[in-house]
């Protein structure tokens, strides 16, 4: 069935077929999300995620447990190999030392597959536990509301989406190393403590004071680990400015300044890593040739206990292996602390953004539309940005299938009306309903599904001119591509690119003027045929020409939806059916353009203020006060109110 509104064959001619209310995602979502009671510590919190790939993670781990236990066996095989060597050459009998070396081997053997096996388990662990929580973060940003990205940086999300998560990716993945490494201290310790407990005791005695030494390097760490973040994000805030903003810095010449804003920032950023490797430089050495002390005092008074004869060669050999083992956590704590705290300082970080809630949610019982017929009204509308008022007893309707030109001076709210429609925002007081359904009944997606926006401005991707087009309809057919694009007069600049429709935009669309990034915003919103269309002042950068062909196709497209133009250009507004003028907040008078250049002085001021040098070419006289030039300038809206050109050429 073809879509009534688009259903003109030199215009458009294709089934847009409506989304379902629910929409099945194209990927599945991650397993779990991190807990949300925030009186936990961030591992307990990140936790649930881990524990959603329970049984690789439980086999990575059973794994290396046991490669651990079957190591621990080792030294004391090898001690009884030493042992087992002087009655092999006294008595020839060499049964007992091939039996050691051949279990010995095998247990080698077992321990390098159990570990290859479970170092790859636990890594596919990590790995996933990476994706699913920049998921997690992705999927929440795009449920946070426009105010949250209005006060937080663009450098700051990347930078806590990307490098953040990999520092706890990292130490999730290297902690079980740490854990393995304990328990094969345990175990060692008690086969040290059962041969002799003096030599025992006389090799741990570094151990309480590399714990003191522990502790206080995790204190030092922690507040240097959560600045570092913090200013590598500042450099990577300072990176995004200057990439996106290039145009704005070579036109002024402030490739300097820029250059000496990041160098102070990364500036900053050296001084609290190098104070990170001063406290690292000191205390890992430290903590790491403590328990050198330990082998001195093993070797020295363990062989005078071979000496006298109180314990065996190899158990001495065997003593010396485990002192190793129990070594191995001391050399790598230094280093774990270090990854610990960063990871925590990190998480800290991307909980900040996961324990931000949104002010635009669903409500339980929320309405979902399947066809909207377009009424749109807005009842004592108050709304301000950050305690500065814009909207205040705002009240108007649009009637379904009518066009509406919105028109006012520059921060007046005309914007602002219609990010409100489309619940960008929440309004302070009043109500906005659709249909009679009050926007914030609606669930949000379903609503967007039927407003569409073409902004003054519009945002592309750095995708072909096809993806780009069909972005609010991925399954959209070449040939429904194509006439969109010829609806919006864009199909011949398209076929004149080096690709054609899979030409790459480049960046923002960057490669493309103005004008032919506005006429491929409207052939993008024109595809989802949306009941509410509503264009912000998209045709500004367009040439008149070009203009007065989108016009002419719009005319007959606009005919079977709710139009909303918010407008500067005079022949944009005789698209539409009906003005309102909006003023400090409020609408101030309505009707149409000749009812209002007659009976609104306030609107003649406006269209002369933003129009006059575009359509009338005219210049104040220096002996004509402003109310003459104003009332000569309305006089001459007036005449052009009736002039074909005017009416954007529709008749060429």
């Amino acid at each position: 069935m073809l879509n009534p509104s688009l259903d003109d064959k030199d215009i458009i001619n294709f089934e847009a077929s409506l989304e379902p209310v629910n929409v099945k995602p194209r990927f599945e979502d991650p397993k779990a999300k991190i807990d949300q009671d925030k009186s936990k510590n961030w591992f307990r919190r990140v936790l649930p995620i881990l524990l959603a790939n329970k049984w690789s993670f439980s086999m990575g781990i059973t794994l290396m447990i046991t490669t651990m236990m079957l190591g621990v066996s080792v030294p004391a095989l090898i001690g009884k190999l030493v042992d087992s060597i002087e009655p092999a050459l006294l008595t020839g009998d060499t049964n007992n030392f091939i039996f050691l070396v051949t279990v010995i081997f095998i247990i080698s053997f077992v321990r390098f597959i159990g570990a290859a096996v479970g170092s790859y388990q636990l890594g596919r662990v990590s790995n996933q536990l990476e994706a699913d929580l920049r998921s997690v973060v992705y999927n929440h940003l795009f449920t946070l509301s426009f105010s949250f990205f209005d006060k937080t940086q663009t450098g700051q999300l990347i930078s806590r989406a990307n490098s953040d998560i990999k520092t706890i990716q990292m130490f999730l993945m290297i902690a079980p190393m740490l854990l393995t490494s304990l328990l094969s201290f345990a175990f060692a310790a008690i086969y040290m403590l059962s041969v002799h407990l003096t030599l025992a005791l006389a090799s741990m005695i570094a151990i309480p004071l590399v714990f003191f030494l522990s502790v206080k390097l995790r204190r030092l760490t922690f507040p240097l680990s959560w600045l570092t973040q913090a200013r590598q994000a500042d450099v990577a805030v300072i990176v995004d400015e200057n990439v996106n903003g290039q145009r704005i810095v070579k036109s002024f010449a402030q490739e300097m300044m820029q250059v000496n804003l990041l160098a102070r920032a990364a500036k900053k950023l050296q001084w609290v890593q190098v104070r990170s490797v001063d406290v690292s430089a000191f205390y890992n050495p430290l903590i790491e040739n403590l328990s050198v002390l330990g082998s001195v005092l093993v070797w020295v008074y363990g062989g005078w206990l071979v000496i006298e004869g109180e314990i065996a060669l190899g158990s001495l050999v065997a003593f010396t292996m485990y002192l190793m083992m129990i070594q191995m956590p001391f050399r790598f704590l230094g280093w774990m602390l270090m990854l610990e705290q960063r990871a925590k300082a990190s998480a800290g970080r991307i909980f900040e953004i996961l324990d931000e809630t949104s002010e635009i949610r669903d409500k339980e019982n929320k309405v979902e539309v399947e066809k909207l017929k377009g009424e749109v009204s807005f009842k004592n509308v108050h709304f301000a940005y950050a305690e500065e008022p814009i909207l205040k007893g705002l009240s108007f309707e649009v009637e379904p299938d009518e066009t509406v030109a919105i028109v006012g001076q520059t921060g007046s709210g005309k914007s602002t009306i219609i990010r409100l429609l489309s619940r960008f925002y929440d309004v302070d007081k009043g109500s906005i309903s659709v249909d009679g359904v009050n926007v914030q009944d609606m669930g949000v997606r379903n609503l967007h599904y039927h407003v569409a926006q073409v902004l003054d401005e519009p945002f592309l991707f750095s995708v072909s001119i096809r993806d780009n087009i069909a972005y609010g309809r991925p399954d959209a057919s070449m040939d429904e591509i194509i006439q969109a694009a010829k609806a919006a007069e864009a199909h011949d600049f398209i076929e004149q690119t080096s690709g054609g429709y899979d030409t790459i935009v480049g960046e923002r669309g960057y490669t493309l003027s103005g004008g032919q990034r506005q006429r491929l915003g409207i052939a993008r919103a024109l595809i989802v045929d949306p009941s509410i269309l509503i264009l912000d002042d998209a045709t500004s950068a367009i040439d008149v020409k070009i203009e007065a062909k989108i016009h002419k196709s719009l005319l007959k497209l606009l005919n079977k939806r709710t139009t909303i133009l918010i407008a500067h250009r005079l022949s944009t507004i005789n698209l539409a059916d009906r003005i309102l003028v909006l003023d400090e907040g409020k609408i101030i008078a309505s009707g149409t353009h000749e009812q209002l250049l007659r009976d609104e002085p306030r609107y003649s001021e406006i269209l002369s203020q933003q129009s006059t040098k575009e359509f009338t070419k005219e210049e104040q006289d220096e002996e004509e006060t402003d109310d003459e030039y104003r009332k000569r300038i309305s006089e001459m809206l007036v005449q052009s109110s009736s002039d074909d050109e005017f009416k954007g050429g529709f008749d060429e």
